[in-house]
Protein backbone atom coordinates (compact mmCIF):
# COMPACT_ATOMS: atom_id res chain seq x y z
CA UNK A 1 0.00 0.00 0.00
CA UNK A 2 1.24 3.48 -1.02
CA UNK A 3 -0.03 6.22 0.82
CA UNK A 4 0.14 10.26 0.72
CA UNK A 5 0.51 11.86 4.36
CA UNK A 6 -0.17 15.37 5.23
CA UNK A 7 1.03 16.28 8.46
CA UNK A 8 1.32 19.29 10.77
CA UNK A 9 4.38 20.01 12.05
CA UNK A 10 5.38 22.57 14.55
CA UNK A 11 9.43 22.88 16.12
CA UNK A 12 7.65 23.92 19.33
CA UNK A 13 4.91 25.39 20.99
CA UNK A 14 5.79 29.48 20.13
CA UNK A 15 6.59 27.91 16.77
CA UNK A 16 4.64 28.59 13.26
CA UNK A 17 3.58 25.16 12.05
CA UNK A 18 2.48 24.19 8.51
CA UNK A 19 1.48 21.03 6.88
CA UNK A 20 4.49 19.00 5.35
CA UNK A 21 4.04 16.18 2.15
CA UNK A 22 5.21 12.75 2.97
CA UNK A 23 5.43 9.58 0.89
CA UNK A 24 5.14 6.31 2.15
CA UNK A 25 5.27 2.80 0.42
CA UNK A 26 4.85 -1.35 1.56
CA UNK A 27 2.70 -0.53 3.98
CA UNK A 28 0.73 -3.49 5.01
CA UNK A 29 -3.29 -3.33 5.92
CA UNK A 30 -2.40 -5.38 9.08
CA UNK A 31 -0.57 -2.04 10.74
CA UNK A 32 -2.06 -0.08 12.78
CA UNK A 33 -1.77 3.27 12.26
CA UNK A 34 0.86 3.86 14.73
CA UNK A 35 2.53 1.24 13.10
CA UNK A 36 2.30 2.96 9.71
CA UNK A 37 3.69 6.12 11.63
CA UNK A 38 6.52 4.51 13.17
CA UNK A 39 7.83 3.27 9.72
CA UNK A 40 7.44 7.12 8.05
CA UNK A 41 9.55 7.60 11.25
CA UNK A 42 12.20 5.10 10.74
CA UNK A 43 12.28 6.22 7.09
CA UNK A 44 12.94 10.02 7.84
CA UNK A 45 15.41 9.24 10.21
CA UNK A 46 17.04 7.25 7.88
CA UNK A 47 17.40 10.32 5.28
CA UNK A 48 18.71 12.34 8.19
CA UNK A 49 15.20 14.11 8.76
CA UNK A 50 13.41 15.25 12.16
CA UNK A 51 10.87 12.26 12.66
CA UNK A 52 7.32 13.47 13.38
CA UNK A 53 6.78 13.95 17.29
CA UNK A 54 3.03 12.07 18.42
CA UNK A 55 1.80 10.68 21.75
CA UNK A 56 2.11 7.10 22.18
CA UNK A 57 2.44 4.38 25.40
CA UNK A 58 -0.10 1.37 26.03
CA UNK A 59 -0.67 0.93 22.04
CA UNK A 60 -3.71 -1.35 23.35
CA UNK A 61 -6.68 1.30 23.56
CA UNK A 62 -6.19 1.47 27.54
CA UNK A 63 -4.03 4.87 27.89
CA UNK A 64 -5.86 7.33 25.82
CA UNK A 65 -2.49 8.86 24.41
CA UNK A 66 -2.21 8.52 20.84
CA UNK A 67 -4.73 11.14 20.15
CA UNK A 68 -4.81 12.94 16.83
CA UNK A 69 -7.02 14.01 14.04
CA UNK A 70 -7.23 11.77 11.04
CA UNK A 71 -8.62 13.06 7.53
CA UNK A 72 -10.59 15.33 10.45
CA UNK A 73 -11.91 13.22 12.90
CA UNK A 74 -10.96 12.15 16.86
CA UNK A 75 -8.36 8.74 16.50
CA UNK A 76 -9.99 8.32 12.72
CA UNK A 77 -12.48 6.85 10.48
CA UNK A 78 -13.88 3.31 12.54
CA UNK A 79 -16.35 4.95 15.51
CA UNK A 80 -15.25 3.57 19.15
CA UNK A 81 -11.62 2.97 18.28
CA UNK A 82 -8.74 4.55 19.74
CA UNK A 83 -5.82 5.64 17.23
CA UNK A 84 -3.29 3.01 17.94
CA UNK A 85 -6.39 0.65 17.75
CA UNK A 86 -6.96 1.87 14.07
CA UNK A 87 -6.00 -0.48 11.03
CA UNK A 88 -4.24 0.32 8.06
CA UNK A 89 -7.04 -1.72 6.01
CA UNK A 90 -9.77 1.13 7.24
CA UNK A 91 -7.58 3.07 4.15
CA UNK A 92 -6.97 2.36 0.63
CA UNK A 93 -4.11 1.86 -1.78
CA UNK A 94 -3.10 5.47 -3.28
CA UNK A 95 -4.85 7.82 -0.82
CA UNK A 96 -4.08 10.93 0.65
CA UNK A 97 -4.11 11.24 4.66
CA UNK A 98 -4.41 14.24 6.62
CA UNK A 99 -2.87 14.08 10.32
CA UNK A 100 -3.52 16.44 12.50
CA UNK A 101 -2.92 17.66 16.61
CA UNK A 102 -6.09 18.54 19.17
CA UNK A 103 -7.21 21.60 18.18
CA UNK A 104 -8.01 23.75 21.23
CA UNK A 105 -7.17 26.46 23.47
CA UNK A 106 -6.88 24.22 26.47
CA UNK A 107 -4.68 22.08 24.46
CA UNK A 108 -2.12 23.75 23.41
CA UNK A 109 0.30 22.15 20.76
CA UNK A 110 3.71 21.36 22.13
CA UNK A 111 5.41 19.76 19.18
CA UNK A 112 4.25 18.57 15.59
CA UNK A 113 0.97 15.94 16.83
CA UNK A 114 1.77 16.51 20.61
CA UNK A 115 -0.51 18.63 22.88
CA UNK A 116 -0.36 19.71 26.29
CA UNK A 117 -3.49 17.70 27.78
CA UNK A 118 -2.34 18.63 31.70
CA UNK A 119 -5.52 20.86 31.96
CA UNK A 120 -7.40 17.07 32.21
CA UNK A 121 -5.00 15.85 35.29
CA UNK A 122 -5.49 19.20 37.15
CA UNK A 123 -9.69 18.92 36.59
CA UNK A 124 -8.81 15.28 38.45
CA UNK A 125 -6.66 16.85 41.08
CA UNK A 126 -9.32 19.20 41.69
CA UNK A 127 -12.02 16.45 42.79
CA UNK A 128 -11.55 13.05 41.47
CA UNK A 129 -10.92 11.12 44.17
CA UNK A 130 -12.31 9.73 47.65
CA UNK A 131 -11.72 9.93 51.12
CA UNK A 132 -10.17 6.77 52.00
CA UNK A 133 -10.80 5.39 55.66
CA UNK A 134 -6.86 4.17 56.90
CA UNK A 135 -8.33 3.37 60.58
CA UNK A 136 -8.08 -0.40 59.58
CA UNK A 137 -11.83 -0.80 60.03
CA UNK A 138 -12.51 0.18 56.35
CA UNK A 139 -15.21 -1.82 54.81
CA UNK A 140 -14.35 -3.72 52.29
CA UNK A 141 -15.86 -2.01 49.46
CA UNK A 142 -17.28 -5.82 47.92
CA UNK A 143 -19.17 -5.89 50.86
CA UNK A 144 -21.19 -2.48 50.15
CA UNK A 145 -24.69 -3.41 48.20
CA UNK A 146 -24.56 -1.23 45.32
CA UNK A 147 -27.28 -1.86 42.80
CA UNK A 148 -26.63 -3.32 39.70
CA UNK A 149 -28.01 -0.38 37.37
CA UNK A 150 -25.68 2.24 39.35
CA UNK A 151 -22.50 0.20 39.25
CA UNK A 152 -23.14 -0.53 35.65
CA UNK A 153 -23.35 3.21 35.29
CA UNK A 154 -20.12 3.85 37.44
CA UNK A 155 -18.27 1.59 35.14
CA UNK A 156 -19.30 2.50 32.08
CA UNK A 157 -18.11 6.49 33.09
CA UNK A 158 -14.94 4.62 34.50
CA UNK A 159 -14.12 3.72 30.44
CA UNK A 160 -13.21 7.06 30.17
CA UNK A 161 -9.58 7.15 29.17
CA UNK A 162 -9.38 11.07 29.29
CA UNK A 163 -7.77 11.45 25.55
CA UNK A 164 -9.79 14.36 24.94
CA UNK A 165 -11.37 13.36 22.10
CA UNK A 166 -14.43 15.01 22.97
CA UNK A 167 -12.86 18.23 23.59
CA UNK A 168 -11.59 17.92 19.63
CA UNK A 169 -14.74 16.86 18.67
CA UNK A 170 -16.66 19.64 19.76
CA UNK A 171 -17.25 23.09 18.14
CA UNK A 172 -16.49 24.99 21.57
CA UNK A 173 -13.77 22.43 22.95
CA UNK A 174 -15.64 21.76 25.71
CA UNK A 175 -14.70 18.91 28.42
CA UNK A 176 -18.03 18.26 29.79
CA UNK A 177 -18.02 14.68 28.85
CA UNK A 178 -14.74 14.18 30.23
CA UNK A 179 -15.24 16.10 33.10
CA UNK A 180 -18.98 14.88 33.64
CA UNK A 181 -17.37 10.95 33.07
CA UNK A 182 -14.89 11.49 36.12
CA UNK A 183 -17.63 13.26 38.25
CA UNK A 184 -20.55 10.40 37.58
CA UNK A 185 -18.01 7.20 38.22
CA UNK A 186 -17.51 8.48 42.17
CA UNK A 187 -20.61 9.82 42.75
CA UNK A 188 -23.08 6.92 41.63
CA UNK A 189 -21.25 4.96 44.19
CA UNK A 190 -21.24 4.88 48.23
CA UNK A 191 -17.77 5.90 48.52
CA UNK A 192 -18.03 8.90 46.21
CA UNK A 193 -20.61 10.11 48.54
CA UNK A 194 -18.88 12.00 50.93
CA UNK A 195 -17.19 14.96 48.68
CA UNK A 196 -20.09 14.50 46.22
CA UNK A 197 -21.05 18.21 46.31
CA UNK A 198 -17.33 19.54 47.01
CA UNK A 199 -16.00 17.70 44.13
CA UNK A 200 -18.76 18.80 41.15
CA UNK A 201 -18.06 22.11 42.13
CA UNK A 202 -14.68 22.06 42.12
CA UNK A 203 -14.23 20.25 38.87
CA UNK A 204 -16.61 22.21 37.06
CA UNK A 205 -14.90 25.47 38.56
CA UNK A 206 -11.74 23.99 36.84
CA UNK A 207 -12.88 22.97 33.83
CA UNK A 208 -13.56 27.04 33.36
CA UNK A 209 -9.97 28.08 34.61
CA UNK A 210 -8.68 25.70 31.94
CA UNK A 211 -10.27 27.77 28.98
CA UNK A 212 -12.64 25.10 28.14
CA UNK A 213 -15.77 25.93 26.05
CA UNK A 214 -19.16 25.45 26.92
CA UNK A 215 -21.41 22.71 25.93
CA UNK A 216 -24.37 23.34 24.05
CA UNK A 217 -25.76 19.83 23.55
CA UNK A 218 -24.64 19.02 20.16
CA UNK A 219 -23.68 15.72 20.86
CA UNK A 220 -20.30 15.50 19.01
CA UNK A 221 -18.49 14.24 21.92
CA UNK A 222 -20.40 10.64 22.38
CA UNK A 223 -19.99 10.18 19.45
CA UNK A 224 -15.97 10.58 18.88
CA UNK A 225 -15.58 9.11 22.08
CA UNK A 226 -13.59 6.01 21.16
CA UNK A 227 -15.38 4.23 24.39
CA UNK A 228 -18.71 5.60 23.42
CA UNK A 229 -19.36 7.29 27.35
CA UNK A 230 -23.35 8.79 27.20
CA UNK A 231 -24.10 11.94 27.49
CA UNK A 232 -26.31 10.76 30.29
CA UNK A 233 -23.36 11.75 31.88
CA UNK A 234 -23.44 15.45 31.10
CA UNK A 235 -27.15 15.63 32.45
CA UNK A 236 -25.74 13.78 35.88
CA UNK A 237 -23.52 16.61 36.53
CA UNK A 238 -25.69 19.42 35.40
CA UNK A 239 -28.48 18.17 38.58
CA UNK A 240 -25.20 16.75 40.74
CA UNK A 241 -23.96 20.68 40.30
CA UNK A 242 -27.23 22.27 40.03
CA UNK A 243 -28.35 20.71 43.45
CA UNK A 244 -24.89 21.49 45.10
CA UNK A 245 -24.96 25.05 44.15
CA UNK A 246 -28.01 25.07 46.05
CA UNK A 247 -27.41 22.88 49.41
CA UNK A 248 -23.23 24.78 49.02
Amino acid sequence: MKLTLKIWRQKNATAQGKMETYQVSDISEHMSFLEMMDVLNEQLIAEGKEPVAFDHDCREGICGSCSMYINGQPHGPRQATTTCQLHMREFNDGDTIYIEPWRAKAFPVMKDLVVDRSAFDRIIQSGGYVSVNTSGNTLDANAIPIPKEDADEAFNAATCIGCGACVAACKNASAMLFVSAKVSQLSLLPQGQVERKERVLNMVDQMDKEGFGNCTNTGACSVECPKEISLENIARMNRDYLAASVTK
